[in-house]
């Protein structure tokens, strides 16, 4: 069976088994009445249900916040959870966070990551996060595809370029935007911050929504347009190329840490990437068959074989997210899990679904396309040289999305920032007098390693993540505080 390599580990101790409240619960009718719903008027068979103020997990005296569904279609229901921010919302930028695997819970990141609170170990009450990135921008978190996370309904996508569009994330914020209880948002600056298989949606949502707002600014198709500021990938998967033989790199001397597995697993790992028909020649297929009718077959066939020849062996007993911990690994706890499956929480909080943290269902959607096997850093490059702010930054522990691979993939990219880059080396940068991060700025482009974090950047260092985020949205390059 193929490995599932780019699961959050703390994620997947709970794939699948979190099924006591089935996807077939449906909303009471006390939560019917609680509900309040906006039809809209421009796109058909749409509208959003939201509960406001459920009292749930923030709870700063003053801040707004909504949990529901953006019914993007009949049987189409994307979950989602916006929290105003608690300092300035009526001037604060709106970010957009997403969580993936291709196919985990955003969840995960409100209650493991960055949210305005955090789960406490009894899984039945929560506490405010001090680091929450809604201190300084107003946040919106939401599950996707459908059948991830509290999100229902049919679900189709099956590949990165299928998720932006129609009736998708897309999709998703034409309803919000037309509506009065975002519309507000619509004209503020607008980040986009995603992790892991981010690497993926990340370059693919921009572009697409970029091509979307070009067709409304000629008048071809009617829309709000949805200009993103501001992209922000942390530990993601861009080049599975380059990123598979970064595995061999990192496994044989991760800085900072020391060889991770013996000689003998690495010999094998290098002669699974060179070896005949092994994963470098298999990727290169993958490459070379583009969108063609083969191409599905040609790239899972590369990503299976190299999840399990190059990938699984990597790993080995250590924990994919965190080199420091066990496969067991116990760190972010996953308490969350059990709060969100309380029925009294689902109620208050509007959802109707069972939550499922990365579905496999959906997941093997996009393993028969391979779409794990494909390359997004062309796009990347692009949003570059369009001068878009983007920071690639990652936690040196991580070994899933490894700090190496992420920075030889930007090293790899056309864009004309791509000569400096290469001149400029890491340098650190402190919080409070602490290194915090390795980093290289180029105009509005930022590499970033942090130091001692794992997979998920803001578990690990919420102080310095926040910090981070802060000056992203001050449109500033990272440096010392």
């Amino acid at each position: 069976m193929r490995l599932q390599y780019f699961i959050p580990s703390a994620a997947a101790l709970l794939v699948g088994a979190v099924s006591v409240y089935a996807s077939s619960l449906h909303a009471s009718s006390e939560l019917r009445t609680r509900q309040s719903v906006f039809r809209s008027q421009v796109q058909n068979d749409t509208c959003l249900r939201y509960v406001a103020n459920s009292g749930i997990c923030e709870t700063t005296p003053g801040v707004t916040q909504y949990s529901g569904y953006i019914d993007v279609r009949t049987n189409m229901s994307m979950w989602f959870w916006f929290f105003e921010a608690r300092n300035s919302p009526e001037t604060a930028p709106f970010t957009l966070w997403l969580n993936s695997f291709p196919i985990c819970s955003s969840m995960i990141g409100l209650f493991q990551e960055n949210g305005p609170c955090l789960v406490n170990a009894d899984g039945n009450s929560t506490y405010l996060n001090p680091y929450s990135w809604n201190n300084v921008s107003n946040m919106i978190y939401i599950d996707q595809p459908i059948g991830t996370g509290f999100s229902y309904g049919t679900d189709t996508v099956n590949s990165t370029e299928a998720a932006a569009p129609y009736p998708y994330v897309w999709k998703a914020f034409q309803i919000l935007f037309e509506s009065k209880l975002f519309s507000k948002y619509a004209s503020r600056e607008f980040i986009l911050a995603t992790e892991s298989f981010g690497g993926h949606y990340g370059p693919g949502f921009v572009t697409y929504f970029d091509e979307q707002n070009a067709l409304i600014a000629k008048g071809a198709i009617q829309g709000e347009p949805v200009v993103v500021s501001a992209l922000m990938i942390n530990n993601g998967w861009y080049d599975p190329l380059i990123q598979n033989i970064a595995y061999y790199t990192f496994t044989s001397n991760a800085p900072g840490y020391g060889q991770l597995q013996p000689d003998d697993v690495l010999k094998n790992i290098s002669a699974a990437l060179y070896g005949p028909n092994g994963c470098v020649a298999q990727q290169k297929n993958c490459s070379a068959a583009g969108n063609s009718t083969d191409s599905d077959k040609i790239c899972s066939q590369a990503d299976d074989y190299c999840g399990n020849h190059v990938t699984a062996p990597a790993f080995g007993d250590r924990d994919p997210d965190d080199l420091r911990q066990n496969s067991s690994a116990l760190f972010p706890p996953v308490h969350y899990v059990t709060y969100l499956t309380n029925p009294e929480v689902m109620s208050t909080i509007g959802a109707e679904s069972g939550y499922q943290p990365c579905p496999d269902a959906s997941y093997e959607l996009f393993v028969k396309t391979g779409d794990g096997a494909r390359a997004w850093l062309p796009q990347l490059s692009e949003l570059a040289n369009s001068r878009l702010k983007i920071l690639i930054w990652a936690g040196d522990a991580d070994i899933n999305c490894n700090w190496i691979g992420g920075y030889k993939s930007v090293l790899a990219m056309d864009w004309y920032g791509n000569e400096t880059l290469h001149n400029t080396p890491l340098g650190n940068i402190t919080l409070n007098g602490k290194p915090i991060a390795a980093v290289a700025n180029i105009d509005n482009f930022t590499f970033a390693r942090v130091f001692e974090a794992g997979h998920f950047v803001p578990a690990f260092q919420p102080a310095a993540a926040l910090e981070i985020f802060t000056q992203v949205v001050n449109k500033e390059p990272l440096h010392s505080v």
